[in-house]
């Protein structure tokens, strides 16, 4: 069957675009196509570099990843069932690590986030063997405190 100029309630819900493997996949050919450990830790700080600034009022306490080396932001931005994230850092790599997950994470839903298991994802793209021990620490602050933000909406 096929529906012309149907009413929007008919219309069924878009994809809001890539699944979160999808976007796993694409950083992990990234990855590969790098080579070395010095062009991807290179690739990360772009990516950081690329995040738009964040703005004054979401640099609080209440916003700040503790355990991180650097001062590292998280804002949470709920719109409708998905949650879009927003930070920033004042270390360039710390930057990057956390616009990794933005892309891998911002625009999901709560139960998307929920069930990515971050762990292997992280593992699969080899960066917390390349990161310093406090720095790896770091990154998985980063993963819990958008995990706990997914996990406060669904309460």
């Amino acid at each position: 069957m096929v529906v012309v100029n149907a009413r929007p309630d008919y219309l069924p819900p878009m994809s809001s675009g890539p699944s979160i493997d999808a976007v796993l996949a694409e950083l992990a050919e990234e990855f590969d196509l790098l080579g070395d450990w010095e062009s991807r830790i290179g690739y990360v700080i772009d990516l950081g570099r690329e995040l738009p600034p964040l703005p004054e009022t979401d640099r609080t306490e209440a916003n700040k990843v503790p355990g991180c080396a650097a001062q590292v932001w998280l804002a949470v931005r709920p719109e409708g069932e998905r949650l879009e994230f927003a930070a920033d850092s004042d270390s360039a790599l710390s930057k990057g690590n956390i616009a990794l997950l933005l892309r891998l994470y911002s625009g999901r839903t709560a139960p998307e986030i929920l069930a990515f298991d971050a762990r292997a994802a992280l593992d699969r793209l080899g960066l917390p063997a390349a990161l310093t021990r406090q720095r790896a620490n770091g990154l998985n602050a980063m993963v819990g405190r958008i995990r706990e933000a997914a996990a406060q909406t669904q309460k």
